[in-house]
Order: C-alpha cells, then sequence, then structure tokens
C-alpha cells in the first residue's frame, strides 16, 4: 500500500512538472542536471532549476545596462540593480518595471564605479561608491542623505587604501564593508562612519613546506620572505538569524563560510570543497565564489565565477543543485556577477557580459527536495522519510534521500533497515553506529540461545577437551605396542 501511495504521488509530482514547464522552455535547457554523490563522482540528477526568461535594459525606461555588477533584492521583493557603467541603482518593482533611480544626478550624491548596494527594510539605500571610495545613502525617494567617508583610524595605518566593494547592514546599523585588496576581514564601520575592527578574516592554515623554510632560514633570508596573508573575501550576505554568509577567491576549501556574531565558522567543521570536485579525473583550477544568497530555510546558493554555475547547498552544506554555465545560450552565461532571490525562490543573476539579468525558477522536484531538507536539517528525520522517498523514486540517485531515510529508521530503533540505507549513502559512521546499536539489539532479544550456546561449548570444552586428549593417548599407545610387536614378530 505504502509503495503505491509513493508511486502515485511521484506520478503526480512528474506531471506537475511537464504542466508547469512549458515546451519551449524544456528546450532552453542547455545543461544537464547533475550532482556530486558521497563517492565523488559525479551523476544524473533532475534539473532544479531552470532558465524562466531575461530582463534587458534596453527595454527599460531607465535604457540599457552597463555592466553591472551587483544585485540586490528587498524583503518587498523589490530589485535593486548595481548599474555600475552607468554610475547608478536602478530600482524595479515586482513586475520588472522601473521604480526609481539612484545617484545619476549631479551633486552629492553622484556616483561614480559603484559596485554594491544593500537596502533596509525602511527603503534606506547604501551604495558602496568605489570609485569615490566611500558609502552613500538615499532615501527610498532617491534623495541624498550622506556620504560616509573612507575611515580613519590608527589601526588601518597611513597608507590604507579604502575601495568598498560590497555590504551589508546589521540590525545595529552597523555596516560590514568589503574593501577591495584588504585581506584582514571585513570592516566593521557604525553609523557614523568610524572604523570598529575588523571581522572574521580567513585563515591561512598551516603550511608544512613554510614552516620548516622558515625553520632553516637565517633571520636575513627570512625577512626576505614574503608573509603569507589571509585571502580576502569577494561577498558577502545575511540571514534573519544575524549570521554572515561568505564568499572567498583564490582557494578549493572552505570558500563559502558561515560566519557567528562573534567571527567563528559555524558550516564548515573540517576542510570542504564547494563547487565541481574533478573534471574527468583532473581536478580544477581554484574556484572563484564570487556571491551568495541564503532563503529562509537556510539553503545556501553560491555563483562561481569560473564555471558560470550555481551551486546549491541545504544548512549542512549537502550539495542540493547544480545549473547554469558558460555560453550564449539562454540558461548560460558570459559573465555572471551576482545573483540574489525573492521570497517565491526565483533566482536572479546578473550577467554583465551580455547586460542583462536572467531568470531561473525552481521545478516542482526542487520543491520537494527543499521541503525534504528543511524538515531533515531541523531534525525531523520522521515527518521528512516521507518526502525523501519520493525524491528516490524521482531520482535514485540522490545520496542525500538515502541518509536522511536511513537517519528516520535509526531514529525509530529499526537499525538492521538504517543499515542498508546508510550503506547505499555510503555513510560510514552512520553505518557503524547503526551496526552498533543492531548488535545490541540483536544480543538483547537473542540473549538466551546465545548464553545457552555458550554454555553448551563451555561444557563441551570442560568434559569434552580431557576425554579427547585420553583418548589421543591412548590411541598413541595402542599404536606404539602395535609397532614394538611387529619388530619382536620380525
Amino acid at each position: 500500500m505504502n509503495r503505491m501511495l509513493t508511486w502515485g504521488v511521484a506520478v503526480v509530482v512528474i506531471a506537475a512538472s511537464l504542466c508547469m514547464q512549458p515546451a519551449k522552455v524544456s528546450a532552453e535547457e542547455p545543461y544537464e542536471g547533475y550532482i556530486w554523490n558521497t563517492a565523488g563522482r559525479a551523476v544524473h540528477s533532475i534539473n532544479g532549476y531552470v532558465y524562466d526568461g531575461s530582463i534587458e535594459g534596453y527595454q527599460l525606461e531607465s535604457g540599457a545596462f552597463n555592466t553591472p555588477e551587483d544585485i540586490y533584492i528587498a524583503p518587498d521583493d523589490s530589485i535593486y540593480v548595481v548599474d555600475t557603467g552607468n554610475n547608478r541603482v536602478v530600482q524595479l518593482d515586482t513586475n520588472h518595471q522601473v521604480v526609481n533611480i539612484y545617484g545619476d544626478h549631479e551633486g552629492e550624491g553622484k556616483l561614480n564605479g559603484p559596485k554594491g548596494v544593500f537596502v533596509k527594510e525602511d527603503g534606506t539605500v547604501y551604495v558602496a561608491d568605489t570609485k569615490n571610495q566611500r558609502v552613500v545613502l538615499f532615501n527610498k525617494d532617491g534623495q541624498f542623505i550622506k556620504a560616509l567617508n573612507a575611515p580613519e583610524s590608527p589601526l588601518l595605518g597611513q597608507n590604507f587604501s579604502y575601495s568598498p566593494s560590497k555590504l551589508i547592514v546589521d540590525k545595529r546599523d552597523y555596516m560590514y564593508v568589503v574593501s577591495e585588496g584588504t585581506t584582514l576581514g571585513f570592516m566593521q564601520i557604525d553609523p557614523n562612519g568610524d572604523f570598529k575592527g575588523f571581522y572574521g578574516a580567513n585563515d591561512v592554515g598551516f603550511s608544512l613546506k613554510r614552516f620548516i623554510t622558515r625553520w632553516i632560514a637565517t633571520e636575513e633570508q627570512q625577512a626576505k620572505l614574503e608573509s603569507t596573508l589571509p585571502l580576502a573575501f569577494t561577498n558577502l550576505t545575511q540571514d534573519s538569524d544575524g549570521f554572515i554568509y561568505t564568499t572567498t577567491q583564490g582557494t578549493d576549501i572552505n570558500q563559502i563560510k558561515r560566519l557567528s556574531p562573534v567571527g567563528v565558522d559555524t558550516l564548515n567543521h573540517e576542510e570542504k570543497m564547494y563547487g565541481d570536485l574533478a573534471n574527468f579525473g583532473v581536478y580544477l583550477d581554484v574556484s572563484s565564489f564570487i556571491d551568495v544568497t541564503v532563503d529562509e530555510q537556510g539553503i545556501i546558493t553560491a555563483l562561481n565565477l569560473q564555471t558560470s554555475k550555481m551551486y546549491q547547498y541545504d544548512k549542512l552544506g549537502n550539495l542540493l543543485f547544480v545549473f547554469g554555465g558558460i555560453g550564449e545560450q539562454n540558461g548560460l552565461f558570459v559573465t555572471p556577477s551576482s545573483l540574489d532571490q525573492n521570497s517565491d525562490g526565483l533566482m536572479y543573476v546578473i550577467d554583465k557580459g551580455r547586460n542583462r539579468i536572467d531568470l531561473f525558477r525552481k521545478t516542482p522536484f526542487a520543491t520537494l527536495v527543499h521541503e525534504a531538507s528543511s524538515l531533515y536539517v531541523n531534525g525531523q528525520y520522521e515527518e521528512a522519510k516521507n518526502l525523501w522517498e519520493q525524491v528516490i523514486t524521482l531520482n535514485g540517485n540522490y545520496d542525500i534521500a538515502y541518509k536522511a531515510i536511513g537517519k528516520a529508521l535509526y531514529k525509530s530503533e529499526q537499525y538492521k533497515e538504517a543499515m542498508t540505507y546508510f550503506k547505499l549513502a555510503n555513510a560510514r559512521s552512520d553505518y557503524s553506529e547503526a551496526f552498533r546499536e543492531y548488535r545490541v539489539e540483536f544480543t538483547r532479544e537473542h540473549f538466551g540461545w546465545i548464553f545457552g550456546g555458550i554454555l553448551f561449548l563451555f561444557v563441551c570444552f570442560r568434559i569434552g577437551i580431557p576425554v579427547t586428549r585420553k583418548w589421543i593417548k591412548r590411541k598413541k599407545e595402542n599404536e606404539a605396542k602395535a609397532v614394538e610387536g611387529e619388530e619382536n614378530v620380525s
């Protein structure tokens, strides 16, 4: 009965997917869905997102975009595009019509090469006015409020170059600013524009080669050695709980982080590689994650400039979907620069190489996975079990589903069944834990037989061994007598 129900739901989901995807959209999917399984291999997967149109600047009242760098979608789903080449920020409504333009008029608020934008709930717009080395504030009507120029502090030094490119604002009105070329972390700046310190710098990490070199080098040689600096952040965003998500270029480990209010990475408890793991057996060049967005469920979507793909992860860092790529077709990119999503999960991705914004919508399969994932990461394994079973029915390569079902079975003390799913998911530690519990359960249920067997073996050994020894001794004596008798006869 349960199997029939599962197949029935699967049919409904597939039918809904077909009904919701026009023929032209399926024809415009230039990439094949895939996911990296727990064995580190890319396997086929149903697409989680499909191309759903573009916003071309030349169709707007504001005119064509020119190398746009950043996009921000406010809580009311209004869209703010940093049109860098035109030195402005364009605001669009939910129907993708122009509402306002910021920073294009002469005066104090005139922008010069802006690269980042953030909007508060009250409509206050913060713009990283990069070439003017400042952050400019506008009200919701587009009127200039004030400019926060380069901060001064003994901590920054006399030669510090302030070049704000990305920023967010927390509930205290403190800004966290990415200053290009700064490797010490985000700059914390209070509402008055005063520098309050650096936040969340990347770790340098241990290098055996560097350690040995410095150990054997003389003082003069050590002075000539280049100091190893932390890698600079490329972008950041903040969730409703105050955690800051970051992206970093120039490394293939922990490129995405979730920083707590005190700057501790709570996403990566060990070294983890994000993005594509390998390509035809050869590792890719160092990845280039340049932007990240997080929804209300904690699902992370990060943009990789090198591959022009979006990689989506759950709250635990498990890969859910990969979409996008390099190319001229709709759904592919020339040079992507930023992404964000609205409250319905519609993904907006800037392709500055084509001066437009591409839209991607969730498929029914992605909606199913997101719902199951949300229950799973919150520890509601039993509630998520039925949804994950539907996921497996649609896509048997989805290793996360096997592990999640194993967790549900483990929680309900069905350890033997849980072992089966953990084995399919290649989840060795979980399998070992389930096996340990199954062994205890098996021993408890069959204690009488096990104890009886042990007692029987004990008796056999206790009585059988002496008897066997006597029999062997007697046999040897008889053989010896027989041999002696034969010799006497001879």
